[in-house]
């Protein structure tokens, strides 16, 4: 009997562009301390999020509300799937709370989603808004929506509380949508950024590579992107949150962002952030402007 040794592919390596600056700075580190102290849920903490200190020292951080468990299994997404728990209605009194204690200046409202709920959230998400409105009437607000499985009506309650900016991330190309956002469609989200743009929204959306998108898919995209009104466009790297997700296929040079960068303003986007450590809330505050 004869052994045989299979060759796995090597997976590529992790670039010294990617190398994390850690946070510091007087801000960064008041922030710390509020967050500790009241036990504040923001995803920059729980993210580990690369920009956490540039962020927290403009004065923009990122909520989660709805849970920490999500009713969709994307290929690419670090948080739990499961059964989420009931609603705490009081939630959005919570996030207002922590808003006016670290007196944030541009807050980044983001969920998992939904879809074991009728109205898909979207109450909460209209509460919390309003709630941050009452108690902080100086903080712009983005909003990062799910797609609400293309329903209007709970689309609409979104435009209703009229955010600075709406967002909704595209997150790959058309070829690959099934494999990373399993439940979720190209069109689908397309039809949800055109429909706020529709409504007189400040548009937004994501983008993640190096999953084996190719640069012509990724232009076709951008240009989808833009035929629907998008306003501000994000692109960053993806990076693999463990052993059960999509592996990285590629890490993209910092030529190749900056070519989808100036793309991106020739096509006629307002702003375009495209870098490796990029992720959907980086620089938020000047996208409200």
């Amino acid at each position: 009997m004869i052994n045989e040794t299979v060759t796995l592919p090597e997976r590529p390596k992790k670039p010294k562009w990617l190398r994390v600056k850690l946070p510091v700075g007087k801000k960064y580190t008041e922030l710390r301390g509020l967050v500790d102290k009241y036990k504040l849920n923001t995803i920059c903490t729980s993210g580990s999020c690369p920009n956490m200190g540039e962020c927290w020292g403009e004065g923009t951080a990122t909520f989660m509300i709805l849970g920490n468990i999500c009713t969709r299994s994307c290929g690419f997404c670090g948080v739990k799937t499961g059964r989420p728990e009931t609603v705490e209605w009081d939630e959005p009194e919570k996030v207002a709370r922590s808003i006016k204690i670290m007196k944030v200046k541009h807050a980044v409202i983001t969920s998992v989603d939904r879809d074991d709920l009728k109205d898909g959230g979207s109450i909460i998400w209209a509460e919390t808004v309003d709630a941050i409105r009452r108690a902080n009437p100086n903080t712009t607000l983005e909003t990062l929506i799910p797609d609400f499985q293309g329903n209007e009506k709970l689309i609409q309650r979104i435009v209703d509380v009229h955010p600075e900016v709406v967002s909704h991330n595209m997150e790959t190309v058309r070829r690959l949508t099934r494999e990373v956002r399993i439940q979720a469609k190209y069109e689908r989200s397309l039809g949800v950024l055109k429909y706020l743009k529709d409504k007189g929204m400040r548009t937004k959306s994501g983008m993640m590579l190096g999953l084996g998108e190719r640069e012509d898919e990724v232009i076709q995209t951008m240009k989808d992107l833009r035929e629907v009104g998008l306003d501000v466009l994000t692109m960053g790297q993806y990076l693999q949150p463990s052993k059960k997700h999509l592996p990285v296929k590629e890490f993209i040079t910092p030529d190749q962002f900056k070519k989808y960068e100036t793309i991106g303003l020739e096509m006629g986007f307002m702003y375009v952030e495209s870098s490796a450590l990029v992720r959907s809330s980086y620089k938020a505050h000047k996208h409200a402007s």
